[in-house]
């Protein structure tokens, strides 16, 4: 079960989730014979590629911080 798909963190991928909520409003019995697989495996796609662009973001950000950190603390000890 995803989270909430419509948020501002799924942005770029509004066009396949709406594929999904198109292929579900068709009907329980479509959706039950698995007429709507493919186009959810095309949201776990999609999810999947936001959620690794996301980590790589945060991971470089991160980078960046712990790298100022240091520095200040660099430059504590040198003036200690």
């Amino acid at each position: 079960m995803h989270p909430p798909l419509h948020t501002k963190d799924n942005s770029g991928c509004e066009e396949v989730m709406n594929a999904l909520d198109e292929c579900h409003a068709r009907g329980f019995l479509y959706k039950a014979l698995g007429n709507c697989n493919k186009a959810k495996r095309e949201v776990n796609k999609c999810l999947r590629a936001e959620r690794l662009d996301r980590t790589k973001q945060n991971r470089e950000k991160a980078k960046i911080e712990r790298a100022k950190r240091e520095a200040a603390w660099a430059e504590i000890d040198k003036n200690s």
